[in-house]
């Protein structure tokens, strides 16, 4: 389980699981959600939920996506500090899979 920090003050968290981040590379819901300036905002967490919400409206079987949602997505801490903390959350887990994929082989 990974915590990520919320706030400025670092005195709100959110718990992210592995199914979390799981589900996130499953769906790439990070793929293309922050424009080219980089910048991190309101704007862009907005995206990402109507981006979910069409996910979800759109499967029948999309229990990771609720839980990814409940959990982190729509998580009362959860502002764009949070999502910029998961983005970084994910470049990291998913650059230590690929170097443990490669160490496998």
């Amino acid at each position: 389980m990974y915590s990520i920090t919320t706030n400025k003050s670092g005195t709100r968290s959110i718990n992210v699981t592995e199914e979390h981040l799981c589900t996130i590379e499953k769906y790439q819901l990070l793929n293309g959600l922050v424009d080219s300036n980089g910048i991190v905002d309101e704007t862009v967490l907005e995206k990402l939920r109507l981006t979910v919400r069409s996910l979800i409206a759109s499967q029948s079987d999309c229990k990771d996506l609720l839980d990814l949602c409940v959990g982190v997505i729509y998580h009362d801490n959860m502002k764009a500090l949070g999502l910029g903390a998961l983005i970084e959350l994910y470049q990291s887990w998913e650059a230590s899979r690929s170097t443990e994929e490669e160490t496998e082989e």
